[in-house]
């Protein structure tokens, strides 16, 4: 069984969002037309209460896209982005939901950020995917979405670690690459066994 993960396409990541992605709304189509490929189709929703810790804005002496230490680690601080029940957090209004047999948010607590779909930021606090991955007997995974460099890629990274097969459909993701942060992201998921195409 193999599914699709479509990761994080929503406004905030597109043309005119506040996290913006350069590109980011000309995968939509695309991925709608290999939706059907699939035995299952997941996707993945940013979805921060506001005030989150992730924000620069709740970091006052810290600019957007600065690097703090946290209690799990290095995080990026954003700009505000996907807060819960927002415009910016809907989906890309031209993806095809409604092929979707699940939908995992994440990021929704405020202490700690979630690039991943199957873990929280500090590697170890699961969102459940892996589970529901298993009960439905899907062993291999596609990714497509946003951002390359962060969400797909720890995303793609976590699954390869659980041992799922993994493949990046790179054309149908598109990346932030800030300082370098493409060039890495490729390394971790060629070293994990991911194949990115």
């Amino acid at each position: 069984m193999h599914a699709l993960l479509v990761i994080d396409v929503q406004n905030d990541f597109c043309h005119g969002g506040a996290l913006a992605v350069a590109g980011g709304s000309e995968i939509v189509s695309g991925i709608n037309k290999l939706i059907g490929q699939f035995d299952a189709v997941i996707l993945t929703q940013d979805w921060h209460p506001a005030g989150h810790s992730s924000f620069a804005s709740s970091h006052k002496e810290h600019d957007p896209f600065s690097l703090i230490d946290m209690p799990y680690g290095a995080q990026v601080l954003w700009p505000d982005h996907c807060i819960q029940g927002s415009e910016g957090a809907a989906f890309h209004p031209g993806l095809n939901v409604d092929r979707a047999d699940l939908i995992i948010r994440k990021g929704y607590n405020p202490a700690i950020d979630s690039y991943s779909a199957f873990f929280e930021n500090d590697h170890k606090t699961p969102t459940g995917l892996e589970g529901y991955l298993r009960t439905r007997a899907i062993d291999e995974v596609t990714l497509v979405g946003l951002a390359l460099d962060f969400c797909v890629n720890f995303s793609a990274v976590d699954a390869a670690n659980l041992g799922f097969k993994v493949n990046v459909h790179s054309d149908l993701c598109r990346a932030i690459d800030m300082d370098g942060s493409l060039e890495q992201a490729n390394k971790a998921m060629s070293g994990a066994g991911v194949s990115i195409d």
